[in-house]
């Protein structure tokens, strides 16, 4: 049994599936369930929902309609092994209408949060260096008081 995470969108969830799958590693469409009979958000037929995985995490994108739009409070975090990795992954989810935040965050071009950076901000953020452990952060890896 696994967790999956359930992406609410305004019927473009395949859209959003298939980009996903294209952009990340250990990727893939596993499924759908189209409405046997009309819904409140979705007619006869039409594709309600969309299995896919991505970084091998099960997730399943909704076509749930216009009355919930993502904002910053859930955000996904992508560590990069190094500089030309968040390049990439910076400039393919700000691409075709995404939007660029401050510090590692952005939006894709669905209003999906990401944090984009690297696995070395933990050392600074909540590690041993005093300037950077300002910022103080608790965790199972860094047990700081």
């Amino acid at each position: 049994m696994a967790l999956t995470t359930c992406l609410w969108f305004d019927g473009n969830a395949r859209e959003a599936a298939e980009f996903y799958v294209a952009s990340f590693p250990e990727s893939s469409l596993s499924g759908n369930w189209v409405a046997p009979s009309p819904t409140p958000s979705n007619e006869q037929g039409s594709e309600v929902f969309v299995d896919f995985t991505i970084f091998g995490v099960p997730f399943m994108a909704l076509n749930g309609g216009p009355m919930f739009k993502f904002n910053e409070s859930i955000s996904f975090q992508i560590p990069c092994a190094d500089q030309a990795e968040i390049d990439h992954y910076w400039a393919l989810l700000t691409d075709e209408g995404g939007e660029a935040g401050q510090c590692g965050w952005l939006k894709d071009k669905f209003g999906v949060s990401w944090q984009v950076g690297s696995p070395e901000m933990g050392k600074y953020l909540g590690g041993p260096d005093s300037n950077g452990a300002r910022g103080h952060r608790s965790d199972a890896r860094n047990e700081q008081d």
